[in-house]
């Protein structure tokens, strides 16, 4: 694989990430993040954004029972 390859920063319901190739059709259940570039771009994004790796509904329920990360 080249790192000249380009990326796209995915996301699914749980507002998890990941990277997919640009120009290919998501997977099931994933939606673009509105971010591309080289896969270190990409994955220095989601370092950025995706700071609980905990899936959005434990993250809900965790809330609502008061417990902290």
């Amino acid at each position: 694989m080249s790192d000249e390859l380009r990326y796209k920063v995915v996301r699914n319901h749980e507002e998890q990430y990941s990277i997919w190739p640009d120009g290919r059709e998501n997977p099931a259940g994933w939606t673009d993040a509105g971010v591309s570039g080289t896969k270190t771009e990409c994955l220095d994004h989601i370092a950025t954004v995706w700071t609980d790796m905990r899936p959005r509904s434990l993250r809900e329920r965790h809330e609502q029972a008061g417990v902290t990360a």
